[in-house]
């Protein structure tokens, strides 16, 4: 980790940052249907504690991206601090949630979050924390701006701890691929990703769907995740996997340990995909340090 470039103290990659700025103006998920923003929002939120959550609760969503979860996310609280360090993904953000006046919006990273600590009463990152250097201490940056008791939700990519070697296999394979493409300027990092979204997203998805309606359990197959998707979110999703520069994975016991380090107990993972998904409440005795 200690060969990639950061912003200051932000805990940050400038070039993924810049990867993701190009992104979501890309896909600024304009296309994707009201019915299956839900539907991956109620996949991803599936362990998160509403109920526990007080009246006009005040939270934050950090790496917000394009406002995909935080259209979602925001009708349900008070207020929402939306954060991201890529100007060109707040601006995408700041479109996709005019209609949502208690959304605040932040230009900064991890490592220089623009809230007092132990002011927040909720907090989630979804799919951003594997994107920066040092992916422990962006947690407990996190949780450090959260109350006593409050809930973070995390969304981490799995280390294929509960797949077979051919399945971890296959990923070293795509990620090998990655790291070539992801090197590549932009043009021809949407073109590469938009034929393997056709090549290889689609049909497997579609197939995994298929096999699943003649009563077959497909949870094992690859891509399989994708079977009820729109070909909008495999091209999403195949440029955020092959065009990003950093990547990490944890196995679920490492995020046990990197949230509890962090101060957070409860720890609770979601039993289905996406994996892996965790909430934890900050521990009751923190000095919000």
């Amino acid at each position: 980790m200690g060969g990639w470039r950061m912003a200051n103290a932000g805990n940050i990659d400038l070039k993924t940052v810049e990867g993701f700025g190009e992104e979501w103006a890309t896909f600024d998920q304009s296309a994707l249907s009201q019915a299956e923003l839900y539907r991956m929002f109620g996949w991803y939120f599936k362990v998160f504690p509403w109920d526990d959550l007080p009246p006009d609760a005040t939270g934050f969503d950090l790496g917000c991206g394009s406002g995909r979860w935080a259209r979602c996310v925001a009708p349900r609280v008070g207020t929402l601090h939306c954060i991201d360090p890529s100007e060109a993904a707040l601006q995408v953000a700041k479109k996709n949630l005019e209609q949502q006046p208690n959304c605040m919006f932040h230009l900064a990273g991890v490592g220089d979050i623009p809230l007092p600590n132990g002011s927040m009463d909720f907090g989630y990152a979804l799919g951003v924390l594997h994107h920066v250097p040092d992916t422990a201490a962006g947690i407990k940056e996190c949780v450090a701006k959260l109350r006593p008791g409050a809930p973070f939700l995390v969304y981490l990519y799995y280390a294929f701890d509960n797949r077979p070697a051919w399945f971890r296999a296959l990923w070293k394979a795509s990620d090998t691929l990655r790291r070539v493409v992801s090197r590549l300027s932009y043009r021809p990092k949407y073109w590469i990703s938009s034929v393997i979204a056709l090549l290889v997203y689609w049909p497997m998805a579609r197939a995994a769907r298929a096999l699943e309606k003649r009563g077959a359990n497909v949870d094992a197959m690859p891509l399989s995740a994708y079977r009820q998707r729109s070909f909008y979110s495999m091209r999403t999703d195949a440029f955020d996997r092959f065009a990003t520069r950093l990547e990490q994975r944890f196995s679920a016991k490492q995020i046990r340990d990197m949230m509890q380090q962090a101060g957070l107990e409860r720890v609770t993972f979601s039993p289905s995909m996406p994996y892996w998904c965790a909430v934890g409440y900050k521990h009751k005795q923190a000095n919000g340090n």
